[in-house]
């Protein structure tokens, strides 16, 4: 049984709380499972750094901006990160005075375990919904965003 609606958005079933609450869920539950396998001082929290970092690496003051956080903020969750070896923060090789933020080994083998996770609990979804009804979402969220993007300002 789920809880009850808390939220005005929730009680409203506004689309942004459709869209968050199952992201919410499955958040939850990917972290708890990557907490379980080894990971356990990584939060939900610094998933927005993984979430943005590209394979290349990405400047710091670009996670902010693409995250909608603070450079302060930014700053403190790749801290976090380089502290606990996921990370290391070098000086960009194009503009030496941006920090550029690189997965460290440590933080390839645990971006590799969430990926297989997140498609673990994608398969598991999958087979309790339908397989077609899994695709179908994928595409009407994908078709969701394409519309967002094309909205006037």
């Amino acid at each position: 049984m789920s809880p009850s609606p808390s939220s005005f958005p929730e009680q409203a079933r506004t689309l942004g709380a459709l869209l968050r609450l199952p992201y919410h869920r499955l958040s939850k539950r990917l972290y708890a499972e990557m907490a379980a396998s080894g990971f356990g001082e990584i939060r939900p929290s610094h998933s927005v750094v993984f979430r943005h970092l590209s394979p290349e690496g990405s400047r710091l003051t670009d996670l902010a901006e693409v995250s909608g956080l603070t450079k302060q903020s930014m700053a403190y969750l790749v801290e976090y990160l380089a502290k606990h070896d996921y990370v290391t923060v070098a000086a960009d090789p194009v503009d030496r005075r941006a920090k550029r933020v690189l997965l460290t080994k440590r933080g390839h083998v645990f971006m590799k375990a969430l990926l297989a996770a997140s498609s673990r609990l994608e398969d598991e979804l999958g087979k309790k919904i339908g397989r077609t009804k899994l695709q179908n979402l994928r595409t009407a969220l994908a078709d969701l965003d394409e519309a967002i993007m094309t909205l006037p300002k």
